[in-house]
């Protein structure tokens, strides 16, 4: 026997940020797909994902957590490989960029780009957005916002170091020119040539220097590895690659990756930072580098600013395992984004899961015990549209492989599920509760059930690579083995005289009303529990007259300037215009809760006509009015402000 072809798939690694929702989650159930077909068409398959931990997003999140970087890598990295495990999913190794061994992998590769001259010393000025981790120039913002998210960017200036990606631009434009499948789909590869290739590639700043989480550079005290150069450089450090040269087994069989899978939005990084990179080190190009669309909600990218962010294991919760894979597989188009509703998931399981598929299943295997006792009969009766199911059976598995060799996931399904309708159609045609009503129409019946249970072997072996679960539970009910498909070659494999099991129900059918109140009770009951307690201060059991609470003078006050107060961890000094025409100056002790250049320019309220007091040596001028509450044992403060239309020294009544 010839040894199996190898094929290396990849997913994007997650990043450790926050809980990955649906969106995310489809691309590892797509490469699971891919993989296990893969591995049924007989390659030898290494499935890598896994999870990248480092860059300036992760620190200020752990810093506002009030825990280590690593400690939140560590939770976040739990929660995705938890949920990679949830959807069944048959990766081969699970890596994480915090890993030592690859820390000092990528230190290296950083070295060898250093001493070939690809990476130099210089200075950043520009634009930055935290949560793509991504440089931009000015002319590249859109509407003054990242491109790429839509967020605000950040203004950076630091001491950086630089690859020369003009270096090989020439060379990468000839490789995608000649290997016109490296970038799909077609219109993710014109992107990347006349948006960003062709008007000609600046250098790209590969070190940071404002913050710390990452992977130090040996040569440069103070700098880490840009996070994509790191991110980028696990394909090859955990697959065996060894800087030095002595690259393991593993790396000599499987690199270069036959597809990296990844989602439309990162495209640029690994079809010209990741190649430019491999070039520098001398390495080959991945074969393919396939850019998915989005899973959109009601037309809607998912953001926890909108507020529509779905959850694969709450999904899981409410339809199960398979039937998450399936509609996230079926409903995302080829290279146009896909939309999920829960509505549109409740007609899929009514009408292909339920329907189609479960109750073909379920009736032949009904009457398979009705009529038989369980027995499969020889089919010795045949007839000209016992020949055209089998036609179709026949013609399935290499409709279904012509798809996935075009990563075609959703149409090689739907493939399968033109065999399905015709053996629905097929029990249609033959009838076989009337052929089961006389003896003498007895040995076509237990031909037509041969057929139909020969029809749902081939279905369900084709469809293992989709659904794993049920596809095993419809080989067990009917009594098939998984040859694989090479068994598909011919149609007959039943070994008449077996035995079917005991017909069970695939996918319940939902009533649709009822179903959707039990999601929107499941997402109240979600929101709520999102809820921190929140404690408020009793109120007062004095009353106040009127007059007295008139005395009182609140006014609005703008905030000139704000410092803290040296030697006081407590206080700020604040520089209020309150309409007057001389400047007024309160102190106030909400330094924990502010930082000073929040507040400049912002418009407060404070009581004026309090007597003046001293606090550290200097006289405070009034109150401004804040709200005080306790959040998880924890005081929090909030400054009343207001619209700045509102001129200073108007009067609040």
């Amino acid at each position: 026997m010839s040894e199996k072809k190898p094929y290396y798939i990849s997913t994007a690694i997650a990043y450790t940020s926050a809980k990955p929702h649906i969106g995310n989650t489809y691309e590892i159930v797509l490469a699971d797909a891919i993989a296990r077909y893969k591995r049924q068409a007989g390659f030898d398959v290494y499935f890598q994902t896994g999870t990248d931990e480092h860059g300036q997003k992760i620190q200020e999140k752990a810093e506002a957590a009030g825990i280590t970087p690593q400690e939140y890598v560590d939770n976040v990295a739990g929660e995705i490989k938890r949920i990679w495990d949830l959807m069944n999913t048959t990766y081969d190794r699970f890596v994480r960029t915090t890993d030592p061994e690859h820390k000092t992998k990528v230190q290296k590769i950083f070295e060898k780009m250093y001493e070939k001259g690809d990476i130099y010393k210089g200075k950043y000025v520009g634009k930055y957005c935290t949560p793509c981790e991504s440089f931009w120039t000015e002319s590249q913002l859109v509407d003054g916002k990242c491109p790429d998210c839509g967020r605000e960017c950040k203004d950076a200036e630091e001491e950086a170091y630089f690859f020369k990606m003009s270096k090989y631009a020439d060379r990468l434009i000839e490789h995608i020119e000649t290997h016109p499948d490296f970038i799909q789909p077609e219109s993710r590869k014109n992107e990347m040539i006349n948006n960003f290739l062709k008007p000609g590639l600046q250098d790209l700043c590969v070190s940071r220097s404002s913050f710390t989480w990452g992977v130090p550079l040996t040569f440069a005290p103070g700098h880490v590895s840009y996070v994509w150069l790191d991110a980028l450089s696990n394909y090859i450090t955990f697959c065996g690659y060894d800087p030095d040269g002595n690259h393991d087994e593993h790396y000599k069989k499987f690199w270069p990756a036959d597809l990296h899978l990844i989602g439309k939005d990162i495209v640029r990084f690994h079809t010209i930072y990741w190649p430019i990179f491999l070039m520098s080190m001398g390495e080959e190009l991945p074969k393919q580098v396939f850019g998915h669309p989005w899973l959109l909600v009601k037309g809607d990218k998912m953001s926890k600013s909108k507020g529509n962010m779905i959850y694969a294991d709450d999904l899981v919760d409410l339809f199960g395992v398979d039937a998450v894979r399936y509609f996230v597989l079926h409903e995302m188009p080829f290279a146009s984004d896909g939309v999920m509703t829960y509505e549109l998931i409740i007609e899929r399981v009514n009408t292909e899961l339920a329907n189609i598929l479960g109750n073909l299943v379920n009736r032949t295997v009904a009457m398979s015990n009705k009529y038989f006792g369980g027995q499969i009969l020889s089919p010795n009766t045949p007839d000209a549209l016992d020949e055209e199911l089998k036609a179709v059976a026949l013609a399935m598995p290499g409709k279904v492989e012509a798809k996935m060799n075009e990563l075609k996931v959703a149409d090689a399904i739907d493939e399968i599920f033109v065999l399905l309708r015709r053996a629905n159609k097929y029990i249609d045609e033959t009838m076989p509760w009337a052929l089961a009503k006389s003896e003498d129409t007895k040995p076509r019946l237990g031909t037509v059930l041969y057929n139909l249970l020969e029809a749902i072997r081939f279905a369900a072996i084709s469809l293992k690579p989709f659904l794993p679960d049920t596809a095993e539970r419809i080989l067990a009910q009917i009594n098939a083995p998984d040859g694989g498909l090479e068994s598909l070659a011919s149609f007959g494999a039943l070994t008449a005289g077996a035995q079917v099991g005991p017909g069970e129900i695939l996918f319940a059918r939902l009533d649709a009303a009822k179903k959707m109140e039990q999601i929107n009770a499941f997402i109240a009951e979600k929101e709520k529990a999102k809820l921190p307690p929140i404690e408020i201060e009793p109120y007062s059991a004095e009353n106040v007259d009127f007059d007295t609470f008139c005395k009182s003078d609140f006014r609005a006050v703008k905030v000139k300037d704000c410092v803290p107060v040296k030697k006081s961890d407590k206080l700020l000094q604040f520089t209020l215009d309150d309409g007057t025409g001389t400047d007024r100056q309160i102190l106030s002790g909400i330094a924990k809760y502010y930082k000073p250049e929040e507040l400049i320019g912002k418009t407060l309220v404070a009581i004026t006509n309090l007597p003046p007091r001293k606090m550290m040596g200097r006289e405070s001028c009034g109150m401004l009015l804040s709200a005080v509450h306790t959040e998880k044992g924890e005081e929090k403060l909030n400054l009343i402000m207001i619209s700045d239309a509102i001129p200073a020294g108007a009067k609040l009544c």
